[in-house]
């Protein structure tokens, strides 16, 4: 891409602000050096790698790279045999191949991120390597007792040593007929041996060597005799553990060197993951999307904003954000005529899709709505602000010309032209007809053109031409404040006097200057502005019936909702009081048998037994009484034929007409049984069905078929109302196979979606409890949901 259009649209602060995002300097270093892809596929891949990226950063937190090192340098000193890293370099191998360990951990289970996953199964450990490493050098950067058994008896004598020299010597200084000989009762060093201070005036009564005295004189430091054997002990066991550790460096560093090439691999694929989940944060921070890929040479950006306006230059999000605007460049058309007012936003639509199309070039997501479409043009142009030179005898005319000049000897059918006031500069007569020129050559060419403009030659042109669209920028002229936002289908108005009048010139200025315009200027301005007016009503008016229509389609999802849990509730109840009827009756009728039973052991009169049986039957009239009428699905049928099938109301089944008998009865065979019943006992069908017709007998089937349940949900990204169809489809397996625990990923985001989540979790029958998941897990951004048993 060229380097002076990545320059002009501000590329680089993209990379800078990337690289705040960053965890390491490797990753910091391929920030600063990102550059748009070569292939469709390289930023297919990489917008797929930063959406994996962000569900896994919602569920799991922000990936382990942060003990990657730049082990370049390191690496580059072992090239020479016999050199050696120092314990800090091989410490940040070690923090290194950590790194390496716990991203392959991480990134494991391909179920979810296969592209992420795959990358990092090319992190090598080196576990030999990092266990010498681990055992060898500290977490300060020292070497370990246990680097070698030779270190560790050495170090251990040194110790020994050390506290056998003190033991004499705090006796020297404890003992009486020496307590007025010593300046402090301390033990100190010079050049590594161990000496005590010795008053000036009284060294004659320590033998011993002095080896430094203090600033004024009166103190000796003196190395008694007694300990002087020691001390050369010490100072032999000092040299002998300072070449042991050498030895230890130089075996390590070799390690190292044997295993440089896996070190520069994991290093590389540590900085691509460290930038991919700088990708991905600036992606979740700035509410951004990865847009559709299309063949065709379009820009469909819909709900567009800078990211330079979302961020300070630090990486913290602005308060105040950016107004999103629809950038549209249809398959229809090849050109489109920005115009409007200054300050109304021109340039920074402009600059806004350029720089957006340039980041997914580079394979960034950018902070656009989901269902935008962008061709990867295959070279982008722009002549954006002024290149004014002294130095070159450049005017702001010239230096628009000479870049426009390089522009036309390098645009093709795959290039994105914008460009920035065209035709200003100059005599605005000859400025318009050369902008003109311009475009029909670009367009000649089968480039596409972003151009915004004051002129109304320019304007005039895109009205008129097939394939070249007005768009305006909407301006405030009560508040002089731009909406920043785009009117398609009309020029916009430059709005100098309205700007002028509030900025307080004269209204006498203004009148004479209004006398200069033609009567076909000021009709052409008084119609641009009104035909302004209209479209912001017409643009009001169609969100607002946007609005009510989406808030009607969620009234009714809502009812009907509403009806079905009324419907499934009104069936449980009826269900279950038809259940509790039958269960009353049958232990009523039981308590009766058993009273008649005793009653008949007791009692010998008949008469009593026969009060008895018939108390019995009323009872059990009275119970029949209680039962529910069968439910009817059917209407009572009026003529019936043999061979017909039909439906017994109180039993439920379904029985083929043998013979239609006189008085209203017919028989029907029953499972293998013959029943003769009443047409008022009985359901025809709609339509009427028969044995032998058709298809054959008519059967109805009920099969649930569904793939196993999964145990964990993904609602990352997904809309409220999409979601929590998904949610409930999900519930509906997990109670289907009997799971009692599941997981559901929403994300962290505003909090909107998993509010929405734990709402619907109240509400649902299947539901025992829920509660946030472990900080291990996920925490906030994950949801735990016990099942009902």
């Amino acid at each position: 891409m060229n380097e002076e259009t990545l320059r002009v649209l501000e590329f680089d602060k993209i990379r800078v602000l990337l690289s705040g995002f960053t965890a390491t300097e490797p990753g910091r270093e391929v920030a600063r050096n990102l550059r748009p892809l070569d292939s469709r596929e390289a930023v297919a891949s990489s917008l797929a790698e930063i959406v994996e990226m962000t569900v896994l950063m919602a569920a799991q937190g922000r990936p382990p790279v942060g003990g990657c090192r730049d082990l370049r340098e390191s690496l580059r000193q072992l090239r020479a045999e016999g050199s050696r890293l120092d314990p800090e370099n091989l410490l940040e191998i070690l923090l290194s191949l950590e790194a390496a360990r716990d991203c392959r951990r991480y990134f494991g289970d391909p179920e979810y991120a296969p592209g992420l996953a795959g990358l990092a199964a090319g992190l090598d450990p080196l576990r030999g390597l990092a266990q010498s490493l681990r055992e060898s050098i500290g977490a300060r950067g020292e070497i370990l007792d246990g680097a070698s058994f030779e270190l560790g008896d050495l170090r251990r004598g040194i110790r020994q040593l050390r506290n056998r020299i003190k033991k004499i010597l705090e006796d020297m200084l404890s003992a009486d007929h020496l307590a007025t000989v010593f300046q402090d009762r301390i033990i100190t060093e010079r050049g590594g041996r161990y000496v005590v201070p010795v008053r000036a005036d009284h060294r004659g009564q320590i033998k011993g060597f002095v080896h430094d005295e203090s600033a004024s004189g009166q103190t000796l430091y003196v190395e008694p005799a007694a300990v002087l054997e020691r001390n050369n002990e010490l100072h032999a066991l000092l040299r002998e553990e300072k070449r042991e550790e050498e030895r230890i460096l130089l075996r390590l560093s070799d390690a190292v060197r044997h295993d440089a090439e896996a070190l520069r691999t994991n290093q590389e694929i540590l900085a691509r993951l460290d930038f991919t989940a700088a990708a991905g944060r600036f992606s979740q921070r700035s509410d951004a999307a990865a847009p559709r890929l299309a063949e065709e040479p379009l820009i469909e950006l819909r709900a567009a904003r800078h990211p330079l306006l979302l961020f300070h230059p630090n990486g913290e999000p602005r308060q105040e954000g950016a107004v999103p605007i629809d950038l549209l460049l249809g398959e229809g058309n090849d050109t489109l005529v920005v115009s409007g007012p200054n300050t109304g936003g021109k340039t920074v639509a402009l600059k806004t899709a350029g720089l957006l199309l340039l980041m997914v070039r580079s394979g960034l997501h950018i902070p656009c709505a989901p269902d935008s479409r962008v061709h990867l043009f295959g070279k982008i142009f722009a002549d954006i602000g002024d290149e004014q030179s002294i130095e070159e005898s450049l005017s702001t005319f010239s230096g628009h010309l000479t870049r426009i000049r390089r522009i036309l000897e390098e645009a093709d059918g795959d290039s994105l032209v914008l460009l920035d006031e065209a035709g200003t500069g100059t005599d605005p007569a000859e400025g318009g007809a050369l902008a003109l020129a311009i475009l029909d050559s670009l367009r000649e060419r089968g480039a596409r053109a972003i151009v915004t403009t004051h002129l109304n030659l320019v304007k005039g042109y895109a009205h008129l031409r097939e394939g070249v669209e007005n768009a305006a920028v909407e301006f405030d002229a009560r508040t002089l404040a731009p909406t920043y936002r785009l009117h398609y289908g009309i020029p916009g108005a430059s709005n100098a006097f309205t700007i002028a009048r509030l900025l307080g010139l004269p209204e006498g200025v203004l009148a004479r200057a209004s006398g200069y315009l033609g009567e076909g200027e000021r009709e052409g301005l008084e119609l641009t502005e009104e035909l302004n007016r209209l479209a912001k009503e017409l643009e009001q008016d169609r969100a607002e019936a946007r609005r009510q229509r989406e808030r009607a389609e969620q009234e009714r999802e809502k009812r009907k909702r509403l009806l079905a849990e009324l419907e499934e509730q009104k069936g449980a109840i009826l269900e279950k009081a038809k259940r509790r009827g039958e269960r009353v009756v049958r232990e009523a009728e039981t308590r009766v048998k058993a009273l008649v039973e005793r009653v008949r052991e007791r009692a010998s009169d008949i008469r009593e037994q026969a009060e008895l049986a018939g108390e019995m039957r009323a009872v059990r009239e009275e119970l029949t009484a209680l039962r529910p009428e069968p439910r009817r699905m059917g209407a009572v049928p009026r003529e019936v034929e043999a061979g017909e099938i039909l439906r017994i109301t109180a039993l439920g089944a379904e029985g083929e007409v043998a013979r239609v008998q006189q008085g209203g009865e017919v028989e029907l065979v029953v499972h293998g049984k013959k029943l003769r019943l009443p047409l008022s006992a009985l359901e025809q069908f709609t339509p009427r069905r028969f044995v032998g017709r058709g298809s054959g007998r008519a059967t109805v089937r009920s099969r649930v078929d569904r793939e196993s349940a999964g145990s964990k949900l993904l609602l990352v990204g997904q809309r409220v109302e999409a979601a929590l169809l998904l949610l409930d489809r999900f519930l509906d397996d997990a109670l289907l196979h009997g799971l009692h625990e599941v997981e559901v990923v929403h994300g962290a985001g505003e909090g909107v979606l998993r509010q929405a989540v734990r709402e619907f979790l109240v509400a649902h029958r299947g539901v025992a409890a829920f509660h946030a998941a472990d900080p291990g897990r996920g925490g906030d951004n994950v949801t735990i949901v016990e099942m009902k048993r």
